[in-house]
């Protein structure tokens, strides 16, 4: 039941300013309940000898932890310790910014030990996601 005047739509194209407007009112709100969270970028890129970004490691700092979103090296380059690599600078930079942890999810079942064998360990899973796999949800305390 909708009130007040209101009504809903559902889209599979929505506009970009509606989600910057949701996300501007969670900001508000949990800004309001918990503080601001400072939220700051951070990225540590891959880059060969011409300049060319070949892969990477993509988050953010905010509430004393980092989140890392995307962590990429491309197959090639995979097995010579980049990804460890590209960890370490983000938790050092995770570490100088006062995060106490860091946060990420996989649903990639090759990247799970990769990860375990990093110090990260498992906080919780969401199973069939997608299905016939897991979406796995990592930590690891810093300092």
């Amino acid at each position: 039941m909708i009130v007040d005047g209101l009504r809903m739509s559902v889209t599979a194209a929505p506009d970009p300013q509606a989600r910057a407007a949701l996300v501007a009112g969670l900001v508000e709100f949990h800004e309001h309940l918990l503080g601001p969270a400072e939220s700051c970028p951070l990225a540590v890129l891959l880059h060969d000898a011409r300049d060319a970004l070949r892969g990477g490691l993509w988050g953010r700092s905010g509430h004393g932890w980092l989140f890392i979103e995307l962590l990429f090296v491309p197959e090639a380059l995979r097995g010579r310790g980049l990804g460890g690599e590209l960890l370490a600078a983000a938790e050092v930079e995770a570490v100088a910014r006062g995060c106490g942890g860091v946060w990420l999810d996989t649903m990639n079942p090759a990247a799970l030990p990769f990860y375990l064998r990093h110090g990260y360990e498992s906080f919780g899973e969401l199973a069939d996601y997608p299905a016939g796999n897991r979406r796995v949800f990592l930590r690891r305390r810093l300092g």
